[in-house]
């Protein structure tokens, strides 16, 4: 994993339970590792829905523990961890967003991209529409909102159908919770039950174990999934099948943590496959065989496996360090990465090294890792990555950086190693990344590496797009795609 490329953001909601939003805290808890800019947790009594959000780890917005808990206990809630792709990194993005219009309250919980949020935006404030966030999650409450999608027979199906781009979507309202994934399924959203009988859904099945629920099935792409007094409903706001599904596999590479189960696959057990498929392509003759932790690990293992090389753990990661990604200077952030990983001198000295990684994107701190591994006395080392090079930037729900920073873009291997200061790199290519997971490979989104979008991108917009003012103390081209 490179400290380069933010995760997309957490859902987690809960209907019917006395605890719901003391699980909600713990769900989220779960789904740190999607987000941890801000969290927030809105719940309803059947009539009021009250939230509390903040900026900065679930643990921290919540600090005041129970007693905040309690100010908000009641029997459905959502929840949701933030990584900001679209609208800066402010309080004011933090969510659930809550709001009151014509039909009364509604929290909404987003995790995606929409890729049209700017064209509605400019539309809706051409007609008067005030916008307190730079969020693309709010134009779906003043979509909610318009008097002429209110009196639609279905108004939220109404408005799912005029947003474009990725979407997994949270609403709460006074008296249920819906559900919503966008038609082509990019970003995972599952549904479960607690033992209580209490439905749950989150964007990840791990947040099911934190509460000992169990899981039940997936949102399906385009379906809106109803949890109310009645139990669980479903209705879908586009033709069931109609479109083909185009799953981030990104998730499974990255993302996902590996206990959770997406897209129908385990997510340990398709990075394992890949490390077997990374050592049956590109054997070498090593020593010792050691992950990038945390999301490198487990393609380490099947790669030591397969090879027969000795696993070990050459780099270990502290968890108290904060994103190195988010340090204010180069320098600090080298030292983050330090501070971050720091090498088992036994584990690589004298040795020829393989590093398995997740990824490499500007490769900057990669090369750091390289660096002190190099310091710490290893003979050779050889770059192994579990998904094909990077050349393409995300516009569904990935804060990538731009193309011209993307260190794979324009560079053949040789140049890449060159760069990283390795002895040799090779990826796993496309099609044998694709042989790991059980789905048709057509049914996965592989923008990133090979430039393919399934949702035409017409305009390319960055995550800053709609901070106009804020953006007053940035340089706007250094953003451009």
């Amino acid at each position: 994993m490179e400290f380069e490329k933010k995760e997309d953001c957490g859902l987690f909601g809960i209907y019917g339970d006395k605890d719901s939003v003391e699980k909600t805290y713990f769900g989220l808890f779960s789904l740190q590792h999607r987000g941890q800019e801000s969290a927030g947790i809105a719940s309803s009594d059947g009539e009021f829905i009250q939230c509390h959000t903040g900026m900065g780890t679930v643990g921290r917005v919540f600090r005041k523990g129970r007693k905040t808990l309690q100010r908000l206990a009641n029997p459905m809630a959502i929840g949701h961890v933030r990584y900001s792709t679209s609208g800066m990194s402010k309080a004011i993005n933090s969510q659930p967003f809550l709001s009151e219009y014509s039909q009364g309250q509604v929290a909404v919980a987003h995790n995606g991209n929409l890729i049209n949020a700017k064209l509605l935006r400019d539309e809706y404030e051409a007609y008067g529409s005030i916008f307190k966030s730079t969020s693309d999650t709010e134009i779906i409450i003043h979509l909610l909102a318009k008097p002429s999608h209110v009196t639609k027979p279905d108004p939220l199906g109404h408005v799912l159908s005029h947003l474009q781009g990725a979407f997994s979507l949270l609403f709460l309202h006074n008296d249920r919770i819906e559900a919503a994934r966008d038609p082509y399924g990019i970003r995972p959203l599952c549904i479960g039950k607690t033992k209580e009988g209490a439905y749950v859904v989150a964007s990840e099945s791990c947040a099911f174990d934190a509460i000992e629920a169990g899981y039940i099935r997936a949102v399906e792409p385009g379906e809106i999934v109803t949890l109310c007094e009645e139990g669980l409903k479903s209705r879908f706001f586009v033709a069931k099948g109609s479109i083909k599904p185009a799953h981030c596999i990104f998730e499974h590479i990255y993302f996902a943590k590996q206990n959770s189960r997406i897209f129908g696959d385990n997510v340990h057990e398709v990075r394992k496959k890949a490390g077997k498929a990374l050592a049956r392509e590109f054997p070498v003759d090593a020593d010792v065989v050691i992950p990038v932790p945390d999301s490198g690990t487990s393609a380490a293992v099947g790669y030591s496996a397969q090879s027969g090389i000795p696993f070990e753990m050459g780099l270990v990661r502290s968890h108290y360090v904060g994103r190195s990604f988010i340090a204010p200077t180069q320098k600090a952030r080298e030292t983050s990465v330090k501070l971050k990983l720091a090498v088992v001198r036994d584990a690589v000295e004298g040795k020829r090294v393989v590093v398995v990684d997740d990824s490499v994107v500007r490769g900057t701190t990669t090369r750091g890792k390289v660096r002190s591994i190099r310091q710490a006395g290893a003979k050779e080392i050889h770059m192994r990555i579990s998904c094909p090079p990077i050349r393409y930037p995300c516009f569904y729900g990935v804060d990538f950086p731009t193309k011209k920073e993307l260190l794979a873009n324009g560079r053949d291997l040789g140049q890449i190693a060159e760069f990283l200061e390795v002895d040799s790199i090779e990826y796993l290519p496309l099609d044998k990344m694709l042989e790991c997971v059980s789905l048709d490979k057509d049914c996965y989104c592989t923008a990133c590496w090979s430039g393919k979008y399934p949702i035409p991108v017409d305009v390319a917009s960055s995550k800053f797009s709609m901070d106009r003012y804020q953006m007053r103390m940035f340089d706007e081209n250094e953003y451009d795609v």
